[in-house]
């Protein structure tokens, strides 16, 4: 998909150098940033979502010690 954006001309030249320096046209360096920025978004309400279930259970297992043969019982059969 191909999109405009107005970005400040000294930005601009500032970033085609980076990207240069980097190997990398800036095209190339926005599309890394963006993916970057949003897998680290998707992984931050991962980390969210798992804190709330941890929240929400008591985390107590009553008593009971769980054995690895237990644990693993089902997948080996």
């Amino acid at each position: 998909m191909k999109i405009t954006l107005s970005i400040d001309e000294r930005l601009v030249e500032e970033a085609r150098a980076l990207a240069a320096g980097r190997g990398k046209s800036l095209n190339q360096l926005i599309t890394d940033l963006l993916e970057s920025e949003t897998a680290q978004r998707a992984g931050e309400e991962r980390v969210r979502a798992i804190e709330e279930l941890w929240a929400a259970s008591s985390g107590h297992s009553g008593g009971h010690w769980f054995r690895r043969e237990e644990t693993y019982a089902e997948r080996t059969r």
